[in-house]
């Protein structure tokens, strides 16, 4: 890389930067929400009451058949339209990316708890456990081992899905990087650039994924 090339990413390091702030911003509160909706998605889809099982159902194959591009540009677009209620961008990507997370985090809390030898399940309840406490004390602590590798992997998909925002107009870091080549015609070296953050800050939590499910599991 000749020294134009240096000095142009050294100025536009700190507004990739701020672009970056935005995405951890929108990746961090949408991985909270769907953490914790998530565990109580996850208990739903265990409910043995058949009119919780088919709301569940029918939520996860809403946000598993339908594309989150399309889901942004639904609560974006279609919410002044049909509702008339005006979301910003930002907000309208944490809400879809949490309501998505939310099916997926579901689903790894509800595969690690089926998983369980139905002895702890039913030793609970000998003792008069209420379902409530049978989650608390019992189901969710055997269980977290099981969740933890894939649910490190779900935040890594949050992560890398915070790129489609930029369509509905958020500005992230894909769109500070657009904003730059526009200015500059520098495509190459920005989207290398683009391409180096996304890796430093996926990969690690790939790798500690890959580790924990050999520690955690074997």
């Amino acid at each position: 890389m000749d020294s134009s090339g240096l000095d142009l990413l050294a100025v536009s390091l700190p507004q990739l930067a701020k672009g970056l702030y935005h995405t951890l911003l929108i990746a961090i509160c949408s991985i909270l929400l769907s953490t914790i909706g998530g565990f109580l998605f996850g208990a739903l889809r265990t409910s043995r009451k058949v009119g919780v099982r088919i709301f569940a159902r029918v939520y996860l194959e809403l946000f598993r058949s339908i594309p989150i591009l399309v889901w942004l540009f639904f609560f974006f677009f279609g919410l002044p339209i049909f509702f008339n209620l005006d979301m910003p961008s930002s907000v309208c990507a944490v809400l879809v990316l949490s309501l998505w997370g939310i099916t997926e985090i579901g689903e790894v809390v509800r595969g690690a708890l089926v998983s369980l030898p139905k002895g702890q399940l039913e030793a609970g309840k000998a003792i008069g456990l209420s379902t409530v406490q049978l989650f608390r004390y019992i189901l969710f602590p055997l269980a977290l081992r099981r969740m933890i590798p894939p649910t490190i992997n779900v935040y890594t998909r949050i992560l890398k899905t915070t790129s489609l925002t930029v369509l509905i107009g958020v500005t992230e870091v894909i769109k500070t990087g657009q904003q730059i080549i526009e200015r500059t015609g520098e495509a190459v070296l920005i989207y290398g650039a683009l391409f180096l953050l996304y890796f430093i800050l996926c990969y690690p939590l790939s790798a500690l994924s890959r580790k924990l499910e050999r520690q955690l599991l074997s």
